[in-house]
């Protein structure tokens, strides 16, 4: 069974800084190209960062870019998401994602597994 279970979420102000985590099993981590998504209250499920399995490439929102970093350790089965200038808007739920696909994907439907999210709130 295949779980992924992210952490690190909490209340930060403006400007401050989070690292949320998103352990995975039951699945060849090292395979899988991993992305992070957020849901904020009334819109959409939208992307944020993903990254190859292999780790050497990243893209991001353009309104995460720059502030955010996404990192993985194929050793602990672990996707990392570093969060720094955080703003308001970026209060949602963030979830981590594995896509078994041939190409680094932006869309949540190309992506096989879900983790049940975490809570970031930014105050101003």
């Amino acid at each position: 069974q295949v779980q992924l279970v992210e952490s690190g979420g909490g209340l930060v102000q403006a400007g401050g800084s989070l690292r949320l985590s998103c352990q995975a099993s039951g699945l060849t981590f090292s395979t899988h190209d991993m992305g992070w998504f957020r849901q904020a209250p009334g819109k959409e499920r939208e992307f944020v960062a993903a990254i190859r399995w292999t780790g050497a490439n990243t893209f991001y929102a353009d309104s995460v870019k720059d502030r955010f970093t996404i990192s993985r350790d194929n050793a602990k089965n672990t996707v990392y998401l570093r969060m720094n200038s955080l703003k308001p808007e970026d209060t949602a739920v963030y979830y981590c994602a594995a896509d078994r696909g041939q190409f680094l994907s932006t869309m949540a439907d190309e992506y096989d597994y879900w983790g049940q999210g975490t809570q970031v709130t930014v105050s101003s």
